[in-house]
């Protein structure tokens, strides 16, 4: 994984739409690839999200234990500091387990829940998307609860497209929720198979 420890989301360099060092009033926020000395922060940020039930069907709390084991050397993980805290996260894991998949990924995104609608999922996912380009990932995938405007719109901005929406998809505190999956197509993906296949 390439090292992001000083890399800064800058308009210049990541392209139009990009945000600079500053997010929307805060300290200059960073993305960097993240350790697994990360993972009670991450543990911190996604149990948020858990509590919060607009993000995920998850309904147990995360430990750093459980954090750290994301943490396989093959899936990039990027997180988002400001002023030395962890403020938001960004992580892909395994799309499926048939080789045909291999530069699939599955990604998740997440911010504390204090700093929400300040543009640190933009930089989380600027970060992760030039991550998994690097990674040899050819496209990023994920589901997203249809009422879920934020996130939707979020990804939209990042170059997302919505393919459709998965109906009764899972059941959260006993009821049936919908969600709309997305996919980005990565610079390995848009390349022209070899001749022949």
């Amino acid at each position: 994984m390439h090292d992001m420890a000083r890399d800064r989301i800058d308009a210049n360099a990541a392209g139009p739409g990009a945000l600079e060092g500053e997010v929307a009033g805060l300290a200059s926020a960073a993305a960097r690839t993240a350790t697994p000395g990360d993972a009670a922060a991450i543990a911190r940020i996604y149990n948020e999200g858990i509590e919060d039930r607009t993000a995920t069907f998850e309904a147990r709390p995360r430990t750093a234990s459980d954090i750290a084991a994301w943490f396989d050397g093959r899936r990039p993980i990027v997180v988002v500091d400001s002023a030395g805290a962890i403020v938001g996260f960004a992580a892909t894991f395994e799309y499926r387990p048939r080789a045909a998949y291999a530069g699939v990924a599955e990604f998740s995104v997440y911010v504390a829940r204090a700093l929400r609608g300040h543009g640190i999922g933009r930089v989380a996912m600027t970060a992760l998307i030039a991550e998994a380009g690097r990674a040899g990932l050819s496209k990023l995938v994920s589901r997203v609860f249809e009422e879920n405007q934020a996130s939707r719109r979020l990804l939209a901005d990042a170059g997302f497209r919505e393919v459709g929406i998965y109906r009764r998809h899972g059941r959260l505190d006993g009821r049936w929720r919908d969600v709309v999956i997305v996919e980005r197509l990565l610079p390995s993906a848009l390349e022209d198979d070899p001749p022949g296949t």
